[in-house]
């Protein structure tokens, strides 16, 4: 597989349009701002087994597109090495390396390829300026993160078919097309705000 190029051109992140001084100092601070989003919104639960759902892939993605692609992704692999590390920032608290070993940690792994593929989107394209490329935007990295989880729990559970996507599919599609909705509205809105500062 193709290592994604780097933007060329790229247009600025909404994090760099808000707090354009650059700095060490501010990129950490953006780094674990999302890290710590990701961390908050993963606490609202709906406790479905084997996979629960959560806000989580909303922060994923607008972590990812407000940051971009490289601060995106240190966010959320700072997000999981603090899980990894015992922080409580999983789905309902939970922490520890054996939740990659679990059912969900496929969806886990994903979220840091979830993030720099909408931060690479946003750099390259300015897909978060309007609602219809915002979504196109979430659209792609939420295939990524089925991909990366669908696999992930059939290898696991041993589910395969039709078992598998009602596990670890079917029960997310509304609420994922709801929070795809409310990310293309939320990430415009940033940016009509944004320049009016």
């Amino acid at each position: 597989m193709t290592p994604l190029p780097m933007p060329t051109a790229a247009h600025p992140t909404l994090a760099r349009t808000l707090a354009p001084r650059s700095g060490l100092a501010r990129d950490a601070l953006l780094v674990l701002g999302g890290a710590a989003l990701v961390a908050l919104v993963a606490q609202v639960e709906l406790p479905l087994k084997p996979v629960p759902v959560t806000l989580q892939t909303l922060a994923v993605l607008l972590v990812g597109a407000a940051l971009g692609w490289k601060r995106g992704a240190a966010s959320l692999t700072t997000y999981l090495l603090a899980g990894a590390a015992g922080l409580p920032v999983f789905a309902g608290g939970s922490a520890g390396l054996a939740k990659f070993a679990g059912p969900t940690g496929g969806y886990l792994l994903s979220y840091v390829f979830a993030a720099a593929l909408v931060g690479w989107l946003v750099q390259r394209y300015a897909l978060d300026r309007r609602p219809a490329g915002a979504a196109l935007a979430m659209l792609a990295a939420s295939v990524v993160i089925y991909s990366f989880g669908l696999t992930w729990l059939g290898l696991v559970t041993g589910l395969r078919g039709q078992a598998l996507l009602t596990a670890g599919l079917t029960p997310f599609l509304v609420g994922d097309a709801l929070k795809i909705g409310l990310a293309a509205l939320l990430l415009p809105g940033a940016w009509a705000l944004a320049r009016r500062r």
